[in-house]
C-alpha cells in the first residue's frame, strides 16, 4: 500500500533538513512512538503504541536510515514494525523529500506499507486516513519545533494513537465534503 503525504513548513530548507535527519528529537512529534534506544547513527528501536476502540496494539519497530542524499535532500528509512504480542506487524519504506518554496520548505513523505498478520484485518481499510491524520499532527509539531530554531519537541505523554477517534473524524471531514 503507497501513501503520499505533502505539507509545508515556514523554515529553509537546510534548517528542517538538518532537523528531518535528527530521528531522536523528530521522534517525539509521532504520535503514540517512544524512542526506547539508539542502536547507532542510522539505527534505532521504537515502541509505537495504537489503540483501536477496544484493541490495544504495541509494536516494536527497528528503524534504520537506509539512504541519504543531501544534495537532493532525500533520505530513505526502513522500518520493520513486530506487534509485542504476535499479532502480526508491518513493514515499511519512507522516503523523506524537501523542496524549497516560498513559504519554506514542502516535505514530501512517501511510505510503502505492507501489514501482516491479524494487523492487517484491523488496519488495512483505514490506514490512509490515520496516516493522513497523523501527518498533519507530525507536520504541526515539526512546524513549532522550526519556528523556534533549536526548540525540543513540546513535552507531552506518550499516549497510545487513538484510531477510531481518528477514522471517525476522517470519515466525518469526507462526508461534509461531499454535501
Amino acid at each position: 500500500m503507497k501513501i503520499e503525504n505533502v505539507f509545508e513548513v515556514a523554515a529553509a530548507p537546510d534548517t528542517a533538513w538538518a532537523l528531518l535527519n535528527d530521528v531522536p528529537r523528530v521522534l517525539p512529534c509521532m504520535p503514540g512512538a517512544e524512542l526506547e534506544r539508539t542502536v547507532d547513527e542510522s539505527s534505532w528501536e521504537v515502541l509505537q503504541r495504537v489503540k483501536l476502540g477496544p484493541i490495544s496494539l504495541q509494536f516494536r519497530s527497528k528503524v534504520t536510515r537506509t539512504e541519504t542524499n543531501e544534495t537532493d535532500r532525500r533520505t530513505v528509512l526502513s522500518v520493520d514494525a513486530k506487534e509485542v504480542r504476535g499479532r502480526g506487524g508491518a513493514e515499511a519504506t519512507i522516503e523523506s523529500s524537501l523542496h524549497p518554496v516560498e513559504s519554506g520548505t514542502r516535505v514530501t513523505l512517501v511510505t510503502e506499507l505492507s501489514l501482516r498478520g491479524s494487523v492487517a484485518q484491523y488496519g488495512r481499510p483505514v490506514v490512509g486516513s490515520v496516516a493522513e491524520e497523523l501527518t498533519k499532527q507530525f507536520a504541526a509539531c515539526l512546524a513549532s519545533m522550526l519556528e523556534e530554531e533549536g526548540a525540543s519537541p513540546p513535552e507531552r505523554d506518550v499516549k497510545p494513537i487513538g484510531g477510531l477517534r481518528l477514522v471517525f473524524g476522517t470519515l466525518w471531514r469526507k462526508l461534509r465534503r461531499r454535501a
